[in-house]
């Protein structure tokens, strides 16, 4: 092993309606739905340490996921990751960290693991740590990616969207994905697959937001403040949806902005995790 450092960036991803398939081996569980990879994201730098640290915009912080990566490459390292994304607000910070870290721990220790094994080992270590069940491979792929299996690579197939546009979103506040996770998700599953089986049958990204806007009503996920401000965009002619799982709206175009709201502007992005050059 080497030893030098690495840097890897993965897109924020916004997930819009999903549903849950449980496994006893953490590849084979995930979510199956789709969302929007953002051009906003996480930045993750890494180097070797005689034991693990980890920070999260220059704080201390404990992201399991990332620790568990760590854990099954077998290495310790200084991980240090960066991102303008709201923390525990619907735009998958835990997975692109362990992603991230999977990426740049591959490339600093010479592990001499595939992009797919590297996708697997942070899907699992997501699915372990309760954070997410789909984000990690969705932010591997870019794009507007549809899940159409749960898993890791070797189990889940993906298509997507085949569209690039600007996307806006508002943060009101968090949500715990992992007590949602938690609790009874038998009826949030069986609307998820609706909206699955029609955004397969019309796989544009227009019935996606629509689609999303009627799954977290369906789903009981709505909280009054986002539905108050997606009516307000939708009264403009806007689309608009909320974020699984986070009280974030997000916007075609610039359907916050044309609702009277200071929202943050980004782009779908084009590809997925890299690592980046030093």
């Amino acid at each position: 092993m080497n030893g030098k450092s690495a840097r890897a960036f993965v897109p924020g991803h916004v997930t819009g309606f999903f549903s849950v398939h449980d496994s006893e081996d953490p590849e084979q569980a995930g979510s199956r739905g789709a969302g929007v990879t953002l051009s906003d994201g996480v930045t993750v730098e890494l180097e070797a340490a005689a034991e693990t640290t980890m920070q999260l915009n220059d704080e201390p912080a404990a992201i399991e996921a990332a620790t568990r990566v760590l854990d099954a490459l077998e290495v310790d390292a200084d991980v240090v990751a960066r991102t303008d994304l709201p923390v525990g607000a619907g735009f998958g910070v835990s997975g692109a960290t362990a992603l991230g870290t999977a990426l740049a721990a591959n490339e600093a220790f010479d592990c001499g693991r595939s992009e797919n094994e590297l996708v697997s080992i942070a899907h699992a270590a997501e699915v372990e740590s309760g954070t997410g069940l789909g984000d990690v491979v969705a932010q591997a792929r870019g794009g507007v990616p549809i899940r159409l299996d749960p898993g890791a690579p070797d189990y889940g197939r993906l298509d997507g969207v085949p569209v690039r546009t600007r996307v806006e979103y508002l943060t009101l506040g968090e949500r715990s994905t992992e007590d949602v996770l938690a609790g009874n998700t038998d009826h949030l599953s069986e609307v998820g697959v609706d909206m699955l089986v029609e955004l397969v049958n019309e796989p544009t990204l227009e019935t996606f937001v629509d689609l999303s806007w009627e799954f977290s009503k369906e789903a009981d996920l709505l909280a009054t403040e986002v539905e108050e401000v997606i009516d307000d965009v939708r009264a403009e002619g806007g689309q608009a949806a909320m974020a699984m799982l986070g009280e974030t709206v997000f916007a075609l175009g610039t359907g916050l902005t044309d609702a009277g709201y200071d929202a943050v502007s980004c782009e779908t992005h084009p590809a997925g995790a890299t690592l980046e050059m030093e």
